[in-house]
């Protein structure tokens, strides 16, 4: 899996090398073509956004907006001077970074209304430096393959932007729906502990006509679901944005992680799963249960999945210094890396989601050792948020 991630990071860094190359020798090309027409007026200033294109280009996923306006500014103002000084041609390489910036225009910019005024600019822009020929037949060809060249960039620069806003909007409906799960599970948890205090409530009524001296345990164990019930809403409430009155969901327990396990088993890769000692349902919240039991569910969905060839898989849930971690790995398979690699693993994004409600953390990735891990990481009962 680490395998297939540092070959798609040599192959960016290759295309990335490529096209600066490419530019270069673009520049090369301008520098030779001002010197042949060293009677040509001010051709030499062609060089100017030209080089600063290329600058530009290699700034564009760091800075958006300020390098794309400052190589338009350049390239505009190297043709008003030029064509006041008797004319020239438009720079190869100010041509080419200009194209490659509208493609990041349209794909980076925010909001989508500026991308696309950034492509129109652009695009005027780069008609302007053709009309730098003259009124000629030269400069109506020229122009034309200017058009076609910005139509392709701003066709590409589209769909990656296209896809960029899709992924945005799948991963805020995974989280939203995450979120209404949360609610849902808000009202059960809660719900158990409210009907609790209700019923010791009415008990400790009926003790103190019968015995009034028992009434103050009966006093402290109300208090303390209380407390439970706090604390419960506390780690959940801070995420939700509406109510939902839908269909609830219970609450796990050990059992059902053993039975899910057994499941997976049955009709996939062995599954070994250790839980460490200490852990029972009483150990841990209701909600960190659920919880738990979500991500194991979410990283078997993704063994089964996106890694068939999978050879087997370990699970085990362990407590440590006041936080309860569970993590799962499978070998025997390079497939599950293609989750982070092509941008896929919504689940992961909601489990992410709810772990992180619960003041925890969630790591997804290849290991050293050839494996995929999920890492999860909840506070247990008194303990510290995980850091």
């Amino acid at each position: 899996m680490g395998e297939t991630n540092r070959l798609v990071y040599w192959i960016q860094r290759l295309s990335e090398i490529a096209l600066i190359g490419w530019l270069g020798l673009l520049f090369l090309l301008d520098i030779a073509v001002t010197l042949s027409l060293s009677s040509a007026g001010a051709q030499f200033l062609a060089l100017i956004p030209g080089g600063y294109g290329i600058y530009a280009v290699l700034r564009r996923r760091r800075s958006r907006v300020r390098p794309f306006v400052i190589t338009l500014a350049l390239s505009f103002t190297a043709t008003v001077t030029i064509g006041a000084t008797g004319g020239g041609i438009p720079g190869f390489a100010e041509t080419g970074s200009l194209l490659i910036l509208t493609i990041g225009g349209l794909r980076w910019i925010e909001p989508i209304r500026n991308a696309a005024l950034f492509s129109l600019v652009s695009m005027f822009v780069m008609e302007s430096a053709a009309a730098r020929i003259g009124e000629d037949d030269g400069a109506l060809a020229a122009s034309f393959l200017v058009f076609i060249g910005w139509s392709v960039a701003a066709g590409i620069g589209a769909y990656l932007r296209f896809q960029l806003e899709r992924r945005k909007e799948a991963v805020d409906s995974v989280r939203r729906t995450e979120r209404l799960e949360l609610a849902r599970e808000l009202h059960d948890l809660v719900a158990h502990h409210i009907t609790g205090i209700v019923v010791q409530a009415q008990a400790a009524r009926v003790v103190a006509e019968q015995k009034p001296e028992a009434v103050l345990p009966a006093l402290d164990a109300i208090a303390g679901a209380g407390a439970d019930a706090l604390t419960s809403m506390r780690r959940l409430v801070s995420v939700l944005r509406a109510e939902d009155e839908a269909a609830r969901s219970p609450g796990t327990r050990l059992s059902d992680m053993r039975l899910l396990v057994e499941r997976f088993s049955a009709g996939g890769p062995q599954v070994a799963f250790d839980v460490g000692q200490g852990i029972t349902d009483d150990t841990l919240d209701p909600e960190v249960l659920t919880t738990l039991h979500r991500v194991l569910q979410e990283s078997l969905t993704n063994v089964r999945r996106h890694a068939p060839g999978t050879g087997w898989v370990e699970a085990d849930l362990h407590l440590l210094e006041g936080v309860v971690r569970l993590r799962v790995r499978n070998y025997g398979s390079a497939s599950d890396s293609k989750i982070s690699g092509l941008g896929g693993g919504f689940g992961l994004v909601g489990m992410a989601e709810r772990v992180q409600a619960l003041g925890g953390r969630l790591i997804a990735g290849p290991t050293p050792e050839g494996a995929w891990e999920v890492f999860a990481e909840l506070p247990v009962k008194g303990g510290r948020p995980a850091s």
